[in-house]
């Protein structure tokens, strides 16, 4: 474009505010009056620009209700996952998870039942725990009990049976109908009692051998042989093997209980960490509302040392490794180990971690070079946001309720999926030694003793396999378990869009407040939480459910991927791997649209497509501001909840790991140290995040009221602007700064609002 300068123009300014507006209404009406002629073209491709409406004054009241069909879907879904949650209730027993069973799947332990004061499993032979089908079938091929307590002697049935004392000690080992009348070959037939019994200690409520070492032997009460059960003496070393397998079944559960542990002893701790990043986001939050531009500099400058910190402290715990036997392992040769604490005495550990942190800081720090210009001008807009903030005070505690509703979706989900997972029946089947035609099936331990599986196979036994179901309930289980999981994305999602609504409703308020503080309404984020509820409930739903959507289809490609990690094809892993890509970007973009399609409903009450469309639109008209500023914004905010995680993670380490004395005798006693550590930091950026999340939809409401004020109104007195003069001079400043190359931008279509960026 080849026109003269409109500085010649004149203009009446709206004679409004301090001294100086007059000149920058003036300047913003010249401009408009130089890019009219690309309007017209740049218009017709990228929507239509909102015309002057003298009767609009912000968040329209008088609106209808939008998308009523996704409403009433919404509501008949949540009824339908109440009801699976009921039938969950009624099926489900999560005794499951938490007792140890015996072979007929009995709870040991469980109280007022009459195995309450046998808390411990007995394995009959724990040397056939050594079959590798253990580790397909994870259950031991062998008689399983519950016990009061684990043998402490080492004695054979045949041993015991003729002295009354040591056959009433042995008969605590034995199941139900030993009488002494039976004889040694009828009780080992009918597989009543164990051949042996092998001196045992209690580990994770289970009775495994007491093994030692003698002049390099293993040894079992002092002996380097024992009794297999079936007459034959073995090394003492066998018994490893099936200690070693047994135990494989209960690893994962083991880690879950130690981790279990782990929070009964620190949980108060954790919460005195949450309740210190709640202080800290909050006090940050307040001092931005007075010290915006000191603060962003200050976040920036112990973000940096921080991580810097980091950095040092990595290379320390690297060099003080430096010939420590066994710290030069690599992590590929250590393999997956359930002592977490054991990478942490690894050099590779913390060099993985040095170079990390090193990379985030050479990345930030090249940011904060590139974009030096665009935060002076991103901290005039938090400036005016904190403004903002500081006439909607209530907004700051609005995420408190956005917490309460997550927490009791994410308990009743959580709730739900433990008694679905643990609502099958105990299923029985047939394990022996010997070849058997019935072998793996499933059989009833009611009646097995005369049933042609036994008669067929006379070493063969009726024991506990696992928790399933025939029934069609039981067969479309894993169906309810995904259903669980999408109403989990789709109400969680719904509360997180409620209050986006909400906070943008409240602070558009705000900026179409002509006369400010005068012409703001009574309690704005109540006013703009009932219309969200009353009238848009539908939206929300319509929103959220589009992204649930997406989330689960993301959910089932992860599932896919774990079932296909043994998979040789490259061409499949290839295609998962990029469809996952592809998903993950598209929930992002699906992210930004709807938080500014909740933005337009909250404003003018349209339906969720007409909205999106809007916003889609005049985002588009200004496009360069979107990409620069607002995103510089948000690089900004996400330093600070960067810096709060950091200062209490900090805090939770040298607290936790107990490297400082003076919390040497407070720290409590650990399994796994990092446990509460990570509980913490993930604690503090969801608190950080709820925090600064105000802000971020506060600059979001106002960077598109903004936008939406420039098409509407020119500067005049008949149609003025209702951004406040610093907003004006912040943005202005933006324009002024890209006018120079508008010239470059106009003639490869980057459109006449690009030039405003």
């Amino acid at each position: 474009m080849h026109s003269s300068s409109p500085a010649g123009q004149c203009c009446i300014p709206a004679q409004r505010g301090k001294e100086g507006r007059s000149q920058l209404l003036c300047t913003f009406n010249s401009w408009e009056k130089f890019n009219m002629a690309e309007n017209e073209n740049f218009y017709g491709k990228n929507g239509e620009p909102r015309k002057y409406d003298p009767n609009f004054k912000g968040p329209i009241e008088k609106r209808g209700c939008t998308d009523i069909v996704c409403c009433i879907l919404f509501i008949i879904c949540v009824l339908a996952y109440i009801a699976v949650g009921i039938l969950a209730w009624s099926q489900g027993d999560p005794r499951k998870a938490i007792y140890p069973t015996d072979s007929r799947g009995q709870f040991c332990g469980q109280a007022g039942t009459p195995l309450q004061n046998k808390s411990m499993v007995f394995y009959f032979n724990i040397l056939k725990c050594a079959s590798p089908m253990v580790l397909l079938e994870f259950q031991c091929p062998t008689t399983q009990m519950c016990v009061e307590k684990c043998p402490e002697k080492y004695m054979t049935l045949l041993s015991a049976y003729p002295i009354k004392k040591d056959f009433d000690y042995y008969k605590n080992f034995c199941q139900e109908g030993v009488t002494n009348s039976m004889g040694v070959p009828e009780i080992l037939k009918r597989g009543l009692c164990p051949a042996v019994l092998i001196p045992s200690k209690s580990f994770t409520k289970r009775c495994f051998p007491s093994l030692g070492m003698n002049n390099g032997k293993v040894t079992v009460g002092g002996q380097d042989k024992v009794n297999d059960g079936e007459g034959n003496t073995v090394p003492a070393e066998d018994l490893l093997y099936g200690v070693k397998n047994a135990t494989v079944v209960i690893e994962a559960r083991q880690v879950v209980m130690k981790i279990f542990e782990d929070y009964t002893h620190s949980w108060y701790w954790i919460l005195i960490g949450l309740a210190i990043a709640m202080v800290l986001s909050l006090l940050f939050i307040i001092l931005l509302r007075y010290l915006a531009a000191i603060m962003v500099w200050v976040v920036i400058a112990l973000l940096i040392l921080v991580i810097g910190y980091g950095i040092v402290h990595c290379y320390m715990e690297y060099a003080s490794l430096k010939g420590e036997p066994g710290a030069n392992v690599t992590l590929q040769e250590l393999g997956f180990q359930t002592d977490f604490a054991v990478y942490l005495q690894l050099q590779q550990t913390w060099l993985a971690f040095m170079i990390i942190l090193a990379i985030v800081e050479v990345i930030i720090i090249l940011l904060l070079i590139f974009l030096r210009k665009r935060i002076l001008i991103a901290i005039a807009l938090i400036k005016e946001a904190s403004r903002a903030i500081g006439h909607v005070m209530c907004s700051l505690f609005y995420p408190l309720f956005t917490f309460l509703l997550l927490a009791l979706v994410i308990a009743y989900w959580a709730v739900t999926a433990v008694f679905l997972s643990t609502s099958n029946q105990p299923i029985y089947k047939v394990f022996n030694e010997s070849a058997c035609e019935y072998s793996r099936q499933t059989c009833s331990p009611a009646n097995f003793s005369d049933s042609p599986e036994k008669k067929a196979c006379p070493d063969s036994q009726c024991l506990f396999a696992f928790y399933g179901g025939e029934t069609p309930y039981h067969k479309y289980l894993i169906v309810l378990q995904f259903y669980n999981v999408f109403l989990f994305f789709w109400c969680a999602n719904f509360v997180i869009a409620l209050g986006q609504m909400t906070l943008a409703g409240a602070f558009a308020s705000y900026y179409w407040a002509f006369s400010k503080p005068d012409d703001i309404p009574t309690f704005p984020v109540f006013s703009s939480l009932g219309r969200s509820l009353r009238y848009h409930t539908g939206t929300l739903a319509f929103g959220a459910l589009i992204l649930s959507i997406v989330q689960l289809i993301r959910v089932l490609l992860e599932y896919l991927d774990h079932k296909l990690k043994g998979a040789q094809n490259k061409f499949a892993k290839f295609l998962l791997c990029c469809l996952k890509c592809c998903f993950w970007c598209l929930e992002k973009i699906i992210k930004f649209l709807n938080r500014n399609a909740y933005i337009m409903v909250a404003i003018y009450g349209k339906n969720f497509c007409t909205a999106a469309k809007d916003a889609f639109f005049l985002l588009l008209r200004n496009m360069i501001r979107v990409a620069v500023l607002d995103k510089v914004t948000d690089f900004l905010l996400f330093l600070g909840k960067l810096l709060v995680v950091g200062l209490v993670g900090i805090f939770a380490f040298f607290f936790f790991s107990g490297r400082v004395k003076a919390f040497a005798d407070t720290a409590p006693n650990l399994h796994y140290y990092w446990v509460p550590i990570l509980t913490v930091a993930v604690g503090s950026f969801l608190i950080a995040s709820g925090f600064f999340s105000v802000y971020s939809m506060c600059v979001d409401t106002l960077f598109l009221c903004f936008c939406e004020d420039l098409e509407r109104n020119d500067g005049s007195p008949a149609r003025p602007y209702y951004m406040s003069s610093s907003l004006g001079e912040v943005l202005w400043k933006d324009k002024a700064g890209d006018a120079s190359s508008s010239v470059q931008h106009q003639s490869i279509g980057t459109g006449p609002e690009a030039d405003r960026a």
